[in-house]
């Protein structure tokens, strides 16, 4: 099993008070932060990931998203390559470019590809479609564009890193008479491929079709979860996919200490900050022609079989449950490293994944705990679980980094697969 370390870049200063009278997304006054702040807080992930590097974590992961106090990271290129050339051995997962709004796209090409030759090899090539908010409402595509769009551009994108000749692009959205990419990815003949989804049919026929891994994103855990994971593994079985679980990623909240009493004093607050803290505006969530109505019907009858109510959800955005109730209802695993890698056991075997990406940082958790959290889930964690899917291949992960994480994994008396 793979471990991939991340977190959203959250504003770590806002208050109750601000977040009730204000949205958080798209509009949210530029007056709620402090750009020295700002930068401290990128100071802050750079390290954490620095450390994550040197504590068995398979891949560093950095996102997209525009105008929130959410997650502050405008272009993952970016934060990338603040790492890419200061680690050695994770993978660089960017997950990932809103290929839709980037026009022309080979713009995204030629950063992943000067991301893959400054970390020798290690990026993993994530393309997104992008939150309605960012999408629609920050960068104004209509919503009945993104999917064309996107399409167009991962055509290019992927001409652009393995045609051996320079070659004119004629699209509906992007018209270009040279396209010859400098430089090109050291992985030939490209990175591995993640397409993170909500669960969208058509996102599912993409990954099956292209033999991507695709990206369960959430923050609400087994519960909320279960219902589309289970979705998709049926969706592919029936189509005659692979039903490898390394081309499934799972996110998932995990805090980690010597106690269960010392996790809930070390991360009760930022828990609640990070789930209570955020105010979008329903405006913004859905617009007409975002998603297709097949999807929409897929999306509420898996709804319906979740076991987390629309009541529990209220709850847990309004920051009305206690530290061990989010644990229990699944949005965080917490814990003694026992614990947390018991439970991990359990979410990965019943949802068939074979690359978690653990939410380490969350909220306003201060760095010097968010380094422990990341430590403890590096030492007592990790080793623990490599057993699990170590007969499965893993073409998701580069193989660079995988050879050296593995080079550098401590052994576990008792564990297989190490």
């Amino acid at each position: 099993m793979k471990f991939h370390w991340f977190a959203e870049v959250t504003y770590g200063h806002t208050t109750a008070e601000e977040v009730k009278n204000n949205h958080t997304w798209v509009d949210a006054p530029a007056t709620m932060h402090d750009p020295l702040k700002v930068g401290k807080t990128y100071q802050m992930f750079i390290r954490l990931m620095q450390l994550a590097d040197r504590s068995n974590f398979d891949g560093l992961a950095v996102n997209e998203h525009h105008q929130t106090s959410f997650a502050m990271s405008p272009s993952p290129n970016l934060i990338a390559a603040s790492v890419a050339g200061t680690t050695e051995n994770a993978a660089i997962l960017i997950i990932g470019d809103s290929l839709a709004l980037y026009n022309p796209p080979t713009r995204i090409a030629e950063e992943m590809a000067y991301l893959d030759c400054l970390s020798e090899g290690r990026v993993i090539a994530g393309f997104v479609y992008g939150t309605p908010m960012d999408s629609t409402f920050c960068y104004g595509v209509p919503p009945v564009e993104l999917r064309d769009r996107f399409r167009e551009a991962r055509e290019l994108i992927l001409k652009a890193w393995e045609s051996p000749e320079p070659f004119a692009f004629n699209g509906k959205y992007n018209k270009l008479r040279y396209v010859n990419l400098w430089p090109r990815p050291v992985q030939k003949p490209r990175p591995p491929i993640w397409v993170p989804g909500s669960g969208s049919v058509e996102t599912w026929d993409l990954v099956i079709d292209e033999d991507y891994c695709y990206g369960h994103l959430s923050f609400s855990g087994l519960r909320s979860a279960k219902p589309v994971v289970d979705g998709f593994w049926d969706y592919v079985d029936q189509r005659g996919g692979d039903t490898n679980p390394n081309r499934m990623a799972f996110t998932q909240i995990c805090c980690v200490a010597e106690t269960d009493e010392q996790a809930e004093k070390d991360y009760a607050e930022a828990v609640n900050y990070f789930y209570s803290r955020q105010n979008v505006n329903p405006a913004f969530a859905q617009p007409p022609g975002y998603r297709t109505v097949k999807s929409i019907a897929h999306d509420i009858e898996m709804r319906g079989a979740s076991s987390l109510s629309n009541e529990d959800r209220m709850r847990a955005a309004r920051g009305e449950m206690s530290f061990w109730e989010y644990d229990e209802k699944g949005y965080i695993i917490a814990g003694t490293p026992e614990r947390v890698r018991q439970r991990i056991r359990e979410l990965a075997t019943d949802l068939r994944i074979g690359q978690l990406i653990p939410t380490l940082h969350m909220g306003n958790l201060s760095e010097e705990l968010a380094a422990k959290n990341t430590q403890l889930f590096g030492t007592e964690v990790i080793p623990y679980l490599r057993d699990l899917w170590a007969d499965q291949p893993d073409h998701w992960t580069p193989a660079v980094s995988q050879q050296r994480v593995n080079a550098n994994m401590p052994q576990v008396a008792g564990v297989a697969g190490n």
